[in-house]
């Protein structure tokens, strides 16, 4: 078996969105693409999608018309798994459910040839359950794309427990080909972003049920320099998305921190694509308006929950979502799942839309002094309780007087 793990043809499974945005950074940068979804006109409608993309650069100036046709001509509609048996690279982008991708991977197994590398864009489920069904663990990982994936710059290179090395060396020399800033990370749930994204949107929907309402939160992090508060992005990607995967896997409806996502649901509140979500917008306008109804909203599932709602102020929102952020990218690098603070720091300064002046949330945390963050880590924990304690990470470093830069695999 070759161990050089040359990328000269690559394939793409799924012609939803996230796969589309795959195909066209692909096609840009002169790989050519075999593309099969079981249903042939959701690759047409893709290509349409990818020619539309090109015909806008060129209308702007940015390529030239040959060039959208050359982009063009990379990409080829297959209809079968067998079509894909040279492929060196296949990238499976359809949604997430473990069996669904464990049925792909399988299909993949018994057609591709030796040394082709096999990669899923799961945003979160278990790589090494993914390859567990094939014969070559070695050469299956993931490769996490943000949404829309031609425009989002940051890519997440997830390593599973039997990824050899050249397999990833060239999943990184890919993501540099595809002009992405590629993070390796280990493989848990939700990798390094979503993972913290996960612990920070906890909080701030805590937040709502004890006294905040959405525009607040936004606007106190968007006042820190994020690009957007947690529940302006949810309504950009759809609050649907987590509803749904929540429906999907039978588990999760019930917690607290849900209610309001679930009522605005029920309501056909989806975000931007529904016209209204936490907020309003016009028709066809992006510009999220404030909207009374859902104050009143969370106000009432807050008092069905039993909750005593009371005045929350920017700086204990920021407190909160912010030291959530930095003790869950604790425990990452105290799991080595980032191999240095530097990539869980790229991840969200790339992915997430943290300040960028800040320069990512261990980067932060630093300035701050890790004793200092200790100290108001224990006051959350004395406030609202256990899952404010500092990680050993966190103790060892205030207690050496060590930053999170001076973190190597997991090692002070």
């Amino acid at each position: 078996m070759s161990n050089n793990y040359t990328i000269q043809q690559a394939a793409v499974i799924g012609a939803g969105t996230m796969g589309r945005g795959i195909v066209i950074s692909l096609a840009n940068a002169s790989i050519p693409v075999l593309w099969l979804d079981n249903n042939p006109q959701m690759v047409e409608a893709g290509l349409k999608m990818a020619e539309d993309t090109w015909a806008q650069h060129v209308a702007k100036g940015r390529i030239s018309t040959g060039e959208a046709s050359l982009r063009r001509a990379r990409i080829q509609q297959v209809g079968n798994y067998s079509d894909l048996a040279d492929a060196d690279l296949v990238i499976e982008a359809v949604y997430e459910n473990l069996e669904l991708k464990q049925q792909i991977f399988r299909s993949l197994d018994a057609v591709l040839k030796p040394g082709a590398i096999l990669a899923s864009n799961t945003s979160a489920l278990d790589i090494d359950a993914i390859a567990a069904v094939t014969k070559r663990p070695q050469d299956v990982l993931g490769l996490h794309f943000f949404s829309p994936a031609h425009i989002m710059k940051l890519l997440e290179i997830v390593r599973g427990a039997k990824t050899a090395p050249a397999v990833l060396d060239a999943a990184l020399a890919l993501g540099q080909r595809i002009g992405k800033v590629s993070v390796v990370a280990g493989n848990c749930d939700g990798f390094i972003g979503n993972r913290m994204l996960h612990t920070y949107v906890f909080e701030a929907r805590s937040l709502l049920l004890e006294g905040a309402y959405p525009h607040q939160v936004d606007s106190a992090l968007q006042g820190f320099g994020f690009a957007m508060g947690p529940f302006r992005m949810y309504d950009v990607v759809g609050i649907d998305l987590e509803w749904r995967a929540r429906e999907l896997a039978g588990k999760g409806q019930d917690v607290a921190q849900v209610q309001v996502d679930n009522r605005l649901c029920e309501l056909g509140r989806f975000g931007q694509k529904s016209g209204k979500g936490y907020y309003l917008y016009a028709p066809g306008s992006r510009q999220a308006e404030h909207d009374p109804q859902v104050d009143a909203l969370v106000q009432r599932e807050a008092e069905r929950l039993g909750y005593q709602r009371r005045s929350i102020g920017a700086e204990e929102i920021l407190e909160r979502c912010l030291l959530a952020l930095v003790n869950e990218g604790a425990k990452i690098l105290e799991e080595n799942i980032a191999e240095s603070s530097h990539d869980i720091d790229l991840v969200y300064l790339n992915g997430y839309g943290f300040p960028v002046d800040k320069n990512g949330p261990t980067a932060w945390a630093d300035a701050q002094g890790v004793a200092a963050i200790r100290e108001r880590l224990l006051q959350l924990a004395e406030r609202f309780g256990a899952h404010w304690q500092p990680t050993k990470l966190i103790e060892k470093l205030a207690a050496s007087g060590k930053r999170f830069a001076d973190v190597k695999e997991g090692n002070v």
